[in-house]
């Protein structure tokens, strides 16, 4: 009698014993990842990451040459996720409030001494004249644009506009909290 080394019905056994031993493996594998997850630090929240404004704000106030404007009283639920002051390439003072709104869309305050055409087009593409709004007793210029629409106003040597995706309310209710 010859022995080739088999054993009768082994190679039956061989397959359930590798797909059995694969099971294992990625339950090994799936429990290792499932514990690694759980102990990574996670993101919480909506990934907005605030900034505090203030110490900017009252910095630019005392280096612009005109009345910069800041807002005040607005709800916590005005989360300022952008800040700047800065001078462009024509040495013009440039104020910059980015903010998410109560509703998560986007508004801004863009304030600037430089050509209020120029400052009305670089912050409202595309903007157009789409009235005119009485914001805290002062009126506003409405423009849309495309994406953003706007509030503008010239005062004191400066051209301010409030910006964004936001709807015109939440956009009056910023312009109205700027002192």
């Amino acid at each position: 009698m010859v022995h080739h080394g088999r054993v009768a019905g082994s190679s039956s056994m061989r397959g359930r014993q590798t797909v059995r031993d694969m099971i294992l493996s990625m339950l090994a594998v799936g429990v290792v990842v499932y514990i690694g997850y759980l102990f990574l630090p996670h993101e919480a929240g909506d990934g907005v990451r605030v900034v505090d404004y203030r110490v900017a704000l009252s910095s630019a106030k005392r280096a612009a040459p005109y009345p910069l404007l800041g807002p005040q009283g607005l709800s916590d639920k005005w989360r300022a996720t952008s800040v700047e002051y800065r001078k462009d390439g024509e040495g013009n003072a440039v104020w910059h409030l980015g903010f998410v709104t109560p509703s998560g869309m986007y508004a801004a305050v863009e304030q600037s001494n430089g050509d209020h055409d120029a400052v009305l087009a670089g912050v409202v593409p595309k903007g157009r004249p789409d009235g005119s709004a009485a914001v805290g007793g002062q009126d506003w210029q409405r423009y849309q644009g495309t994406p953003y629409r706007g509030l503008a106003q010239e005062a004191a040597g400066a051209t301010t506009v409030v910006t964004g995706s936001a709807s015109y309310e939440e956009l009056a209710e910023l312009a109205g909290a700027l002192k």
